[in-house]
């Protein structure tokens, strides 16, 4: 059985720490935890599950105090997480089953994360991360901000799944990072474009945001996943912006990345339903239901996208142009996957009372 060392950093954890080592804490074979500056109890919960504690000076970058964290490991492999993070009992269950495999020989194994979950706990957003690396091949972080651990070489895409429960309010941290390193006239990386973009979205500076999208993709480089996330994004900052037309331009876009998505199919449906063009709509959204999910790909995944939201819009769609059979059906297909949505729970009433009209 192979070894592991859990590395973390962690900066004024002390609501979420305990709950995430006591998760992993049979699992591992030591925990490395690196310190940037707490100023509550986080130091000490990290000592009374007897972790190795150390500092590290902060100095605006995520890599260097991950690269930092690496390098005091000791055993087989290295499991990475945040305090926020946390195994259910499945997936407990199925790192056990990992550490028992005979002649493991992997370099990395990527493990679903769950960002958000619906209100029965199941993933509602979520995306693959190398999780689990072979200390021996020194695999390094890159990125400053919304850092990455590039890996290489036999990588197994496992069904342990890792969940995040974010108990904080998000701060603008990362965009004044960002703005900070603009301010110096740093050179950014496609990546750092893409996630600068990201940064401004969320805090509602959608003109800039739609000028650092449109930077990345003209640029032509970056991963994949980023450039259709870009293409989706880019479309809502327009939609923000009141400029329908590029709105839709921009989700064509992603067309020139990859066949299309069930994200996207259910994005241009909402064009469309909102111009109230409902056949070209339905078009789309049954795209969405007509597609098969990949099981190994590692950017963000909609699982709503994939599974009832089509339907619901179908449903919607359909009642609107007096098609009340096809109407039915698809809210079914809906109730059948998230019976308990709202959206959902209404149109069963409204079904029920035209039911009794009729």
């Amino acid at each position: 059985m192979f070894t592991i060392s859990l590395c973390m950093i962690v900066r004024d954890e002390e609501g979420t720490l305990a709950r995430c080592l006591t998760s992993v804490r049979d699992l591992v074979d030591e925990m490395i935890i690196v310190d940037t500056g707490s100023t509550d109890h986080t130091k000490d919960i990290a000592r009374s599950f007897g972790a190795t504690l150390y500092d590290f000076a902060w100095i605006d970058d995520f890599s260097a105090a991950r690269n930092f964290a690496f390098g005091k490991a000791t055993k087989d492999y290295i499991l990475w997480l945040d305090a926020d993070d946390v195994l259910e009992e499945q997936d407990r269950a199925r790192f056990h089953h990992l550490k028992e495999q005979q002649d493991f020989d992997y370099d990395a194994v990527s493990m679903p994360y769950h960002l958000t979950l619906d209100a029965e706990g199941k993933p509602v957003q979520y995306l693959r991360r190398n999780r689990l690396v072979r200390r021996a091949c020194r695999f390094q972080w890159h990125g400053a901000v919304h850092e990455y651990l590039a890996v290489g070489g036999r990588v197994l895409h496992s069904e342990i799944a890792v969940t995040h429960r974010k108990e904080r309010a998000y701060t603008d941290r990362n965009l004044q990072m960002y703005l900070k390193r603009r301010e110096r006239q740093e050179e950014f990386s496609p990546r750092d474009t893409y996630y600068f973009a990201n940064e401004l979205k969320d805090h509602g500076r959608y003109t800039e945001a739609a000028e650092q999208y449109e930077l990345f993709l003209d640029g032509g480089k970056g991963w994949i996943e980023d450039q259709l996330a870009a293409c989706y994004k880019l479309a809502e900052c327009y939609a923000h912006l009141g400029l329908s037309e590029k709105r839709v331009q921009s989700l064509l876009r992603a067309l020139a990345y990859d066949a299309p998505r069930a994200e996207l199919c259910c994005r241009l449906g909402g064009y469309f339903s909102d111009k109230e063009d409902f056949q070209t709509a339905i078009y789309w959204y049954r795209q969405a239901t007509l597609l098969e999910q990949r099981q190994d790909a590692m950017g963000m995944t909609d699982n709503a996208a994939w599974t009832w939201l089509p339907h619901l819009q179908l449903c919607y769609c359909y009642d609107r142009i007096g098609d009340p059979k096809k109407a039915r059906i698809h809210h079914e297909m809906a109730k059948m996957y998230n019976p308990q949505h709202p959206s959902v729970v209404y149109n069963e009433a409204y079904f029920a009372a035209r039911s009794q009209a009729q």
